[in-house]
Formats: structure tokens, C-alpha cells, sequence
């Protein structure tokens, strides 16, 4: 498509393709580092800029989230490739000569995370404290939720095998199975709600390295979780696992989503 138009704006490639602005940016930038006779450049309203680096400036070189629209900026700099075939990025009111490619000043703060988010960090703000994801029964760990909300959960109890409590609420195991239940407290210490159900990625975790998801059984004697927890509650809540007898459980694993990530949390299980 570039090829047979010679020149094109970024928001109207990615209008064509039915792709992202952000996406369309970054693959055409990818593509002229890669050696291809591409040219990937910017242009902006003067008087547009000038006023965001004057509020800028009032707050204290706090830039937002990034930029949206006609004049939005998807690229740290420019990036040039000589060539027969430079194609400039051109806005949707083209002028006769785009502005020239400058570096942008280098920014006197790291920042990690996106902006508005658990891990934006500016270096000259308080860095947060660390938090531990690995304990042993008994810890309470911390973690953010999908929604943003911070929570404590402890491991109170790991019952294994938990045989007697699974048949006297009216189960029954087959041959070669065992029962074990695991106990675990949520406290949401944020003002967001929790809305998901407390366990429902805890797993064990076995000593081959494979997961035992949670069996679909709740004992009168231990009562499941439920769903969600408000600010400023503790909510508390049985788990129950059905796994062969011979497998020896090492971890306890809880997440916010079915993939491991970085909040993660592992509570080890003492031989």
C-alpha cells in the first residue's frame, strides 16, 4: 500500500489495514529500522505543544498518559532511512513541508508502568516498598487485582489429607484419591471493590511441577468463598482439591488470571 501511494498518514494506513493507530506506528517504525527506505516522521500543532509543556512545566514535569488524536506522538524519535522511497508521515490537512524531525530533550525522570497505573513510578516521588510474593502457610501475601484493588491473603490452614471432611459432608473419593482442603483470608485494604471470586485460580502445585485446579465441591463443615469483596472487608473461604494419594503437593498458588504473572503469590508447603 505504501508502495503505490508513495506517502501516507499513520492514522489513515491504520484506518485501511482495520488496525490500532499505536500498532500501525510501531510496525512502520519496526520496518524502517529494519534497513527498508522508510521514513516515519511527525508533525504537531505549534501553539498545541507550547501549551502542554507550559502545563507541563505548572505540574511539576508530569506528562500524562500518552497522547490521542491527529497530533498524538506514538514514537520517541524519528527514524530515518535513506532512499528513493522516503514516506513521510503526513497529517490529514498536509502542508507543503513537514516540520523537521527533531530529538526530543531528554527527560530528567524515569518512569516505569503506564501512566494512571499501579507501576507508574516517577524517580522523584516515593518508590513503594517492596512486596513479598512467596511465603509459608500461615503468611499473608499482597497483590493487586485486575480492577486495581489491594489485597492481603493469607494462608490459614492447609489440610492434608483432608479425607475426613470431604466424606462426611456427603462425598465420596475413589480409588486412590485423596482430599485436601485449604483455607485462605482476603482483605481488600483498598477503596476498590474486589469483584472476582477469592479462589478461583488457586491451585496446588505438585512436585513434577503440573497444577491441581479446585474440585467443585463445597463441605458444609468449610464453607466456600464468595464472590467479591468491598473495600475495607476480610472475606474467608475453603478450597477443595481432589488429586491421586502418591502426589506430593509442594506449593500452594494463588493468581488474578489463569497465567502466572507478577502478582502471583506462592506459599510453600514444609515436608
Amino acid at each position: 500500500m505504501l508502495a503505490d501511494s508513495g506517502r501516507a498518514a499513520v492514522h489513515e494506513i491504520a484506518q485501511r489495514l482495520g488496525m490500532d493507530p499505536r500498532e500501525a506506528a510501531m510496525r512502520l517504525i519496526t520496518l524502517s529500522g529494519s534497513g527498508l527506505p522508510l521514513l516515519v516522521g511527525v508533525e504537531c500543532d505549534p501553539n498545541g505543544i507550547r501549551r502542554a509543556l507550559a502545563n507541563a512545566a505548572a505540574y511539576g514535569n508530569y506528562m500524562g498518559p500518552p497522547a490521542s488524536g491527529p497530533h498524538a506522538v506514538h514514537q520517541s524519535g524519528p527514524h530515518h532511512v535513506s532512499g528513493p522511497h522516503q514516506v513521510p508521515y503526513a497529517p490529514q490537512n498536509p502542508v507543503s513541508q513537514p516540520f523537521p524531525a527533531q530529538q526530543p530533550p531528554a527527560q530528567p525522570q524515569a518512569t516505569w508502568g503506564p501512566p494512571q497505573s499501579a507501576g507508574w513510578v516517577r524517580a522523584d516521588q516515593p518508590q513503594p516498598r517492596p512486596v513479598s510474593r512467596t511465603g509459608k502457610i500461615g503468611s499473608a501475601l499482597e497483590a493487586d487485582s485486575l480492577e486495581g484493588a489491594r489485597l492481603s491473603i493469607q494462608l490459614v490452614e492447609f489440610v492434608d489429607p483432608a479425607d475426613f471432611l470431604f466424606t462426611a459432608a456427603g462425598y465420596k473419593l475413589a480409588e486412590g484419591e485423596r482430599a485436601v482442603v485449604v483455607h485462605t483470608e482476603i482483605t481488600n485494604t483498598s477503596q476498590v471493590p474486589y469483584t472476582s471470586l477469592p479462589d478461583m485460580y488457586l491451585v496446588l502445585v505438585t512436585k513434577t511441577g503440573e497444577t491441581v485446579t479446585k474440585a467443585p465441591v463445597s463441605l458444609s463443615s468449610r464453607p466456600a468463598h464468595k464472590l467479591g469483596v468491598q473495600p475495607g472487608e476480610t472475606a474467608g473461604g475453603h478450597t477443595v482439591f481432589v488429586l491421586p494419594e502418591t502426589t506430593d503437593v509442594i506449593q500452594i498458588r494463588w493468581s488474578v488470571r489463569p497465567e502466572v504473572d507478577f502478582n502471583t503469590l506462592v506459599w510453600t508447603v514444609e515436608d
